[in-house]
């Protein structure tokens, strides 16, 4: 089936909404019965919006980080499982992007151009710290082995090629671009989380898998330097959050609107009139205007980031998202919670599966500690110091 290809901001956000409404009509049913969305992910990725971040001068529509995180999450908001399994796949382009050779570059965004799907497998279980990384890069002649084992591998399930972090024999970090159907290697459909269901977020294994050194790209340089990656990674996951907000809020509305409840306990002869529920809403709506309000922003500061990266810019960017990424945690988890005290036992009932949003919104919002978010932002403010490096500030 032929991939679109999209060429501007416009084009983005407008198909970004076509694919949302298409997304939304079962996506309660996959999260109940856990049916892993082959085919959606086929019509979503075949739309051109994986492609969305591939620069212009690639074929590409390069479109601005304000239009990724809006697209992002309005995909979230239609299937938050859905939103989340491209995060990775923008991650390592944007690795790509700014550690890849040209020839890397032109090869593999030609790949996503013509509809291909980047995993991920970061993570491992284990070890002393969530940095650390035993997962090996052993060189055999004119390429490369990979021994290891991966965890929480959102999206590997369902991509073409799996971005692998090692570590090569000089201990240093790298990103390996390694071919799905590759020998040795094995996606392990074990995840069992009782949110984000369907994200695919298991296991890969690697046992001496064979990958080509022109599909191996510098990872911890990245980190090294100033560049855009870490506040790249966080708007997405800022932008997930953002989406399962949204959705918990409007389908609180609609219950609200369309079910009966007991506002008679109140003295009131329906939700409209009921202080406390208008109340609820009120501080809602606030606070999710204002989570939305900030992704823009902290997608503007990301801009200038990508634009020109010096430590100002590229700190400024990361306690931007990180403002981002902190109100968007409160708002999701706070969203699907007034869901439940709204619309009482009816929100866990099978047939309405509203707990879904609370559900996603707690297990996608331990990603990364946003307490952490809180220390480097007022570090930031009160005592001038840029924040650490990585792909969770």
């Amino acid at each position: 089936m032929t991939t679109s290809v999209i060429t501007s901001d416009t084009q983005a956000l407008a198909i970004a909404e076509q694919v949302a409404q298409q997304l939304r009509r079962d996506s309660a049913l996959r999260d109940r019965e856990r049916r892993l969305p082959h085919a959606e992910l086929d019509l979503f990725s075949q739309s051109g919006l994986w492609a969305i971040s591939v620069p212009k001068a690639f074929g590409g529509a390069g479109v601005s980080n304000v239009t990724l995180a809006r697209v992002i999450a309005r995909i979230a908001q239609a299937d938050a499982s859905l939103g989340q399994i491209p995060q990775n796949h923008f991650y390592a382009l944007e690795v790509l992007r700014v550690n890849g050779s040209p020839h890397q570059q032109q090869r593999l965004y030609a790949e996503i151009l013509a509809g291909q799907r980047l995993g991920n497998a970061l993570a491992e279980l284990g070890t002393k710290t969530a940095h650390d990384r035993t997962t090996r890069l052993s060189r055999e002649g004119d390429g490369y082995r990979i021994n290891g084992r991966k965890f929480y591998a959102t999206g590997a399930l369902y991509a073409q090629r799996i971005p692998t972090s090692v570590i090569d024999e000089h201990g240093v970090q790298q990103l390996a671009f390694v071919p799905a159907d590759s020998r040795g290697l094995q996606v392990i459909d074990d995840w069992s989380g009782f949110g984000q269901r369907t994200t695919g977020s298991g296991s890969v294994v690697f046992d001496n898998v064979r990958v080509s050194a022109e599909d191996v790209v510098p990872f911890q340089s990245a980190f090294e330097r100033p560049t855009p990656v870490g506040p790249l990674a966080q708007i997405l996951h800022a932008a997930i959050d953002t989406g399962i907000a949204r959705a918990a809020y409007e389908d609180a509305l609609h219950f609200v609107r369309t079910r009966s409840r007991p506002w008679v306990d109140s003295g009131q002869d329906k939700a409209s009139e009921d202080p406390l529920t208008l109340k609820s809403f009120g501080q809602l709506a606030i606070r999710l205007h204002a989570t939305e309000a900030l992704l823009e922003r902290a997608g503007e500061f990301l801009d200038r980031a990508q634009a020109d990266s010096n430590a100002d810019t590229v700190a400024a960017a990361s306690i931007a998202v990180a403002q981002a990424r902190a109100i968007s945690t409160e708002i999701a988890l706070a969203a699907g919670t007034t869901l439940f005290e709204l619309a009482g036992s009816q929100a866990t009932l099978a047939e309405h599966n509203l707990d879904r949003h609370w559900r996603n919104a707690r297990v996608h919002t331990l990603h990364d500690p946003v307490r952490w978010k809180y220390h480097a932002i007022g570090n930031y403010y009160l005592n001038d110091e840029n924040p650490p490096r990585r792909g969770t500030i």
